[in-house]
């Protein structure tokens, strides 16, 4: 299944953009599920009409679907809810706090990206355009599964090597013991929630199927959000393939008041071109009316991709790469608006962290590199470089 994930700043017309996108993936056949992951949802907005928490058919080989994290968390955490919940009642916890007290953060956010992996398993849809939140949410949410994979591994081994072992013996000893022991249910769904994320990461760093499309406005603040996010995507080693530039004044019409904003669009454009080349730029122009509704949709979609397939590769390069030249193999990735001087990297064990502000990678090393230490980092042409001299083998874990 192909994945395409539109994100962009809040009110430069990610919605619009993402129904527009699957209206027209749906007229060429495609089987076609748009889902927004947007907790303020609009999707429903733009199409005119009511979304639910399960797929709608809107017309043929499109449907339309706004999660609702509520429903999601109680069909994926429910046994576990149930058993701390019980735990905290126990000890004078009321039961909406209780409740609360059960739903770890970024827990939504993880049951939406299940249903990513559930939809691709299933084999009903041919692409799956994602609408999702606001920039800042959308990075929270696809980092999620690398944000989570230390505490992950930790988890699933003290359940495999510790709880599931002790559970039994101990239950037996006491009826009070008993009530503090997890029940099988919930022990499994803690297993399949951690397997199905790592399934997850997979799935959107799969850069053959998977790629992200950055919306934005030709606007300032608008510019530089997007290029922290384009350079959070890679970090992450999400294939970015596009960039689209909405609501674009016609510089052929006389726009009356709005003839000097025209002017600093034209500006900002020249610099989007620029700054984010070689990836494609799409302009998209300001239309007369709001964009609501099918007809509306249909014509953007027209004006969007003309003949071409949505669905097509724009841009076709890793994000990360590994570089082997003689004893020398390097790991580079493209962080084309970092600023070297936010850069962070070291090795510990088999591992090689990034970071970068308030965002930091963890990429699992080849096995001929663990042990070594990384040479001095630096950039070229947009891309940091990160090299091992296959001759080097010295205690690692110090900072570059």
């Amino acid at each position: 299944m192909r994945i395409l994930t539109f994100t962009g700043k809040g009110g430069v017309g990610k919605t619009s953009v993402s129904a527009a996108t699957a209206v027209r993936l749906s007229e060429l056949g495609y089987r076609t599920l748009v889902l927004s992951t947007d907790p303020a949802h609009s999707l429903s907005d733009s199409f005119n009409l009511p979304l639910g928490s399960e797929p709608t058919k809107i017309k043929e080989n499109l449907h339309a679907i706004e999660v609702n994290p509520y429903v999601d968390l109680k069909q994926n955490w429910h046994a576990v809810q149930k058993f701390y919940t019980g735990i905290f009642k126990a000890q004078g916890v009321s039961g909406v706090v209780a409740d609360e007290m059960t739903i770890l953060p970024g827990m939504e956010e993880l049951f939406s990206l299940l249903r990513i992996k559930r939809y691709n398993a299933s084999g009903l849809y041919d692409v799956l355009v994602l609408d999702t939140a606001p920039t800042g949410e959308t990075l929270r949410l696809l980092s999620l599964p690398d944000t989570l994979a230390w505490g992950m591994k930790a988890v699933k081994n003290v359940t495999k090597y510790i709880v599931r072992p002790l559970s039994k013996p101990l239950s037996k000893m006491s009826d009070k013991i008993a009530s503090y022991i997890p029940s099988e249910d919930a022990l499994d769904s803690v297993d399949q929630v951690f397997d199905e994320l790592e399934d997850i990461r997979e799935i959107l760093t799969n850069n053959q199927k998977s790629t992200v499309r950055l919306v934005m406005n030709a606007e300032k603040m608008s510019i530089k959000e997007t290029m922290r996010a384009l350079t959070y995507l890679n970090l992450y080693g999400f294939k970015v393939d596009m960039v689209l530039v909405n609501r674009l004044l016609d510089t052929e019409e006389d726009s009356g008041y709005l003839e000097k904003w025209k002017t600093i669009q034209q500006k900002y454009l020249g610099e989007i071109v620029d700054g984010f080349s070689p990836l494609p730029v799409k302009k998209l122009r300001m239309y007369e009316q709001e964009i609501v509704g099918l007809k509306a949709l249909e014509q953007f979609a027209r004006d969007m991709y003309g003949d071409s397939d949505p669905s097509a590769m724009m841009y076709d390069e890793p994000p990360i790469k590994f570089v082997r030249t003689g004893d020398i193999y390097e790991v580079q990735l493209k962080l084309m608006f970092a600023n070297p001087v936010d850069i962070d990297v070291w090795v510990t064990g088999d591992e090689l962290y990034v970071h970068i502000e308030n965002q930091r990678k963890i990429i699992t090393l080849p096995i001929s590199l663990t042990g070594l230490e990384p040479g001095d980092a630096y950039f070229n042409n947009k891309w940091l470089h990160i090299p091992f001299d296959l001759n080097n083998h010295k205690q690692n874990g110090s900072r570059r």
